[in-house]
């Protein structure tokens, strides 16, 4: 496995980071006995980089991964919180829930330019607090706007970005995928650790997977990539594609698999929630119904958690 410093944090990660939302029960819900298992899998194989939310639910998975692993692991959360105590809330409930004394990097949630980043610079005020004390060693944007990423670059109290780049540009607002290349150079330059999301475009790109690897990983400027895995062979798929090791015929076969959709029970109350949260404009409402476009649904799950009839899954 290949590592990189991530900017000026002095963290040094693996260029694969285990995403964690795809174990949890936003979408393929393993128990945390396998989901744990799954993890721990590629500790092994030399990711020492996890990233994980307070909404993905996954923090019980990381805890018993983690659980007699004697190696330095670097994990990031990230929440959605705006006030300076809902930010202590969150990292607090962070720090008991994983089982640590501090976590390495948190990051505002989704964040859309300078403007959102300013409205949440109470949660900000917090995490540089918590900086100072050593539970938090660095602090950040995660967002899939170009102008997310310009934004937090301009500010020198933000040391990490998590911007959504692939090959095929799916997701990505504000821009194109060579609009966001650019904005994450520019950050790069600023002194920002980053780290990329949705290389496979949330599942849209499986059929491209080598393409999209080569692509995200041909870019210096990202010192790791976070992909979601569900089973001990996309592990060790992964961890070979980026470790430069041969991926067999037969593990490629075994690991690909048909494109995941969204998919809405027919008991939709039509309540319009999910359309509101969906920032990839794929929700929309008919005939009293959600319904999903799939050519936009970059298959984030961030729908799910808002539904009160639980009608949203990911299969």
């Amino acid at each position: 496995m290949q590592y990189r410093v991530l900017g000026n944090t002095g963290i040094k990660v693996s260029r694969l980071c285990f995403g964690a939302l795809t174990v949890g029960p936003l979408q393929s819900n393993l128990s945390i006995t396998e989901g744990a298992r799954v993890i721990r899998k590629a500790l092994e194989a030399g990711v020492n980089f996890i990233d994980t939310a307070e909404l993905y639910g996954t923090y019980s998975y990381i805890r018993e991964a983690l659980r007699g692993y004697d190696r330095d692991v670097a994990v990031v959360s990230k929440c959605y919180a705006h006030t300076y105590q809902g930010m202590r809330e969150s990292v607090e409930k962070a720090l008991k829930a994983l089982g640590r004394d501090y976590i390495d990097v948190f990051l505002l949630h989704e964040q859309e330019s300078m403007l959102t980043i300013k409205g949440h610079w109470e949660a900000i005020e917090y995490l540089l607090e918590a900086k100072s004390r050593g539970t938090v060693r660095a602090i950040g944007v995660s967002t899939h706007n170009v102008e997310g990423v310009l934004g937090a670059a301009d500010f020198p109290e933000i040391d990490v970005i998590h911007p959504l780049i692939n090959v095929a540009g799916v997701g990505i607002q504000g821009g194109t995928a060579d609009d966001m290349l650019q904005a994450i150079r520019y950050a790069f330059s600023a002194g920002k650790g980053i780290y990329a999301m949705k290389a496979l475009g949330g599942g849209n790109l499986l059929n491209r997977s080598e393409e999209a690897f080569e692509y995200i990983m041909s870019i210096p400027e990202l010192a790791s990539v976070a992909v979601g895995m569900s089973t001990v062979d996309e592990v060790e798929y992964n961890t070979r594609l980026f470790s430069g090791s041969r991926v067999p015929q037969s593990l490629k076969s075994v690991v690909a698999r048909q494109p995941r959709r969204l998919y809405i029970e027919n008991w939709c109350l039509g309540c319009g929630e999910c359309v509101g949260k969906c920032s990839s404009g794929a929700l929309s409402l008919t005939g009293g119904k959600a319904v999903v476009d799939g050519a936009l649904c970059t298959l984030c799950g961030y729908c799910g958690p808002v539904c009160r009839e639980f009608c949203i899954k990911i299969i």
